[in-house]
């Protein structure tokens, strides 16, 4: 297994190479973030993700480090043809219920200040990728005197409401950054824990890196030939639910393909991270 992530790591290095096109800022920063969410909130079933938060002068990046692999892998020429063979390989052993094989988690990507004052989001919902526009710092938070360490930082937490959940952040001014995971921002200085009051969302910096001007790309990638379709965030959002609660029933729609085998949508048993949609 580690002989395939090695091949995913050099194959992420050609596809760079190949968007130099695509360059939108320069970053001097590197953020890791482990992100963990319920996906049944009856069972406490959790799943996980590592974000990358790449911070340059004027632009930020923020996106999931294995879809952000599978998007790589399958821009290459014959990418779906060694996306199936690595597949292939896993079912073969114990990778493939560790699922230690190329599958995307957090489909989005977030392009902080792009363009100037708002955010560009791309996402994806079965064979069709989107893009649509957010506000920058839409968080209003509120500082309050306690503190903690994180990564050795001096740490201190704010409080907001922001879009349907209630979230605490711990931001440290050591690191003068107004940057954060996934959207959050607007702070003075960089977020390094964000957790909503029932702890379905939890963001945690897990490491720090120091960059000399690492490339920030536009990630132009596609489902199939599908371009990004535009749309807006409430849209995508009430697209997405549908899609969640009957997976089968979104596809077909799509395809024609009934997939369901006479199966009733399923129902979901968490929410999404903003709820304001509804």
């Amino acid at each position: 297994m580690k002989k395939i992530f090695t091949l995913i790591c050099l194959l992420v290095t050609v596809s760079a190479v190949i968007s130099q096109e695509n360059v939108l800022d320069n970053a001097y920063l590197k953020c890791q973030y482990e992100y963990i969410w319920k996906q049944d909130t009856l069972s406490g079933k959790t799943r996980d993700d590592l974000l990358i938060l790449q911070v340059g002068e004027n632009i930020s990046k923020c996106y999931s480090y294995y879809s952000n692999e599978v998007d790589s892998l399958m821009a290459l020429p014959n990418g779906d043809e060694i996306a199936m063979k690595m597949i292939s390989d896993a079912m073969k052993s114990d990778d493939f219920m560790k699922g230690l094989y190329p599958h995307k988690r957090l489909k989005t990507y977030i392009y902080k200040n792009y363009p100037q004052g708002n955010i560009t989001v791309t996402d994806g919902l079965s064979m069709q990728d989107y893009i649509y526009e957010d506000e920058l710092n839409a968080q209003q938070w509120e500082i309050n005197d306690s503190t903690k360490t994180i990564l050795d930082y001096q740490c201190q937490m704010a409080i907001c409401d922001f879009r349907g959940r209630g979230w605490t952040a711990w931001f440290t001014t050591d690191i003068p950054v107004s940057d954060g995971p996934w959207k959050f921002g607007g702070l003075p200085g960089l977020i390094m824990e964000a957790y909503d009051k029932r702890n379905q969302y939890v963001f945690t910096i897990v490491g720090l890196q120091k960059m000399d001007d690492e490339p920030i790309f536009f990630s132009e990638t596609y489902v199939g030939s599908k371009r990004f379709e535009k749309t807006s965030r409430i849209d995508f959002l009430k697209a997405k639910k549908r899609y969640l609660m009957d997976m089968g029933g979104y596809i077909e729609m799509e395809t024609g393909i009934d997939l369901s085998g006479g199966n009733p949508p399923k129902i979901m048993r968490y929410d999404l991270l903003e709820l304001d949609y509804k």
